[in-house]
């Protein structure tokens, strides 16, 4: 299969290539697109065999429900047996936007879309190219990350070519994403609304709206209880290389991954480096790359999968990342980062 990249102007969509999408979409065909969080691989969410190939492309374990996209708030009564008020309130806030609401499903919704459950996972994205596609696909955009299961979700179209060229026929190229992480998950179908997935719109942003929210006690690294979203249990965002965290004190950090990479290098051992504007003038050794900076949030995350894909071009064979625990998007860079590392974490 040939894949087709059709490059587009958000500012100014071409109505001709919308169409050629829209049309392998109504096909059955997938499409990668770009969103506001990365790029997603689409298929028509109410077409159980389009949503299969989905899980083909990806090598994804059919058990992990796919989020169904959609582009206004009337698509949202066919698909779901019940929209709570807390929904209303939370789409009012925050769609278009990088919020995936869990509901109960309707009869609408293949479970070859909902990994089996009897619950659907739904949002709409704010990228204007992403709107425009679900509407001319018909409405229910089926579209986890456009990426093969396992690796870095890909904030580039390039990223995409990476690992589906010759397996789908039609990339979206929109350029880079804005947010870089995949959205905030929510669970509405029991009495608390509950986080299953950390991301840009936080506990405390959803808290001013609906009040009391938890976070499920699986996402905690120690827990013994496994995370209530499927998708949550698999290492995702992997690299080649090893990964590790290096977690404490500024300054003890820096010391010691300086004092790994020369062990590291006494070994003849390519070492790789995550550090941030603050801190890359300290690392005199390995291959050093900067997430951002962190006065700015939005460059950590829009960075941490392009960072990881750079490093598997390169000779790392294990790479330590400072930890970027702090501020309000610390819970979901660190989610991405540990999951990355198979949860390897080094506290000095």
């Amino acid at each position: 299969m040939q894949t087709i990249i059709r490059k587009v102007d958000e500012n100014c969509i071409d109505e001709k290539i919308m169409k050629e999408a829209g049309a392998l979409l109504k096909a059955g065909a997938l499409v990668a697109f770009p969103t506001e969080t990365v790029y997603g691989l689409g298929a028509n969410a109410l077409d159980e065999k389009a949503a299969a190939k989905i899980y083909a492309a990806k090598g994804r374990p059919s058990d992990n429900p796919l989020i169904v996209h959609i582009a206004d708030m009337e698509s949202l009564k066919l698909i779901t047996e019940e929209i709570p008020e807390a929904a209303y309130q939370l789409a009012d806030k925050f769609w278009p936007g990088p919020l995936t609401m869990v509901l109960k499903k309707s009869d609408a919704v293949p479970y070859g879309t909902t990994g089996g459950l009897d619950t659907v996972a739904v949002r709409m994205p704010s990228h204007p190219i992403a709107l425009e596609m679900i509407r001319y696909g018909g409405g229910y955009i089926a579209a986890p990350s456009a990426n093969t299961s396992g690796r870095p979700s890909p904030t580039l179209a390039s990223h995409v070519l990476d690992d589906m060229n010759g397996i789908i026929p039609m990339i979206l190229d929109g350029g880079a994403v804005g947010i870089g992480i995949e959205s905030t998950i929510v669970d509405l179908t029991e009495g608390v609304p509950t986080i299953l997935r950390p991301g840009f719109i936080t506990k405390e942003m959803l808290e001013e709206v609906v009040g009391e929210v938890q976070i499920d006690k699986g996402l905690s690294a120690d827990s013994k209880t496994p995370p209530k979203a499927p998708g949550m249990k698999y290492r995702h965002y992997a690299p080649k290389a090893d990964l590790m965290i290096v977690e404490g004190a500024r300054e003890a950090v820096i010391e010691k991954i300086n004092a790994l990479v020369q062990e590291n290098e006494s070994k003849g051992v390519c070492t790789g480096i995550i550090g941030t504007e603050e801190t890359i003038s300290r690392y005199p050794s390995g291959i050093v790359k900067s997430m951002g900076t962190r006065r700015d949030e939005l460059s950590i995350s829009s960075h941490l999968y392009s960072i990881l894909r750079e490093f598997d071009e390169s000779d790392a064979e294990i790479i330590y990342s400072e930890s970027f625990s702090e501020g309000a998007m610390g819970s979901a860079i660190m989610n991405r980062l540990l999951k990355a590392a198979g949860h390897k974490i080094m506290k000095v």
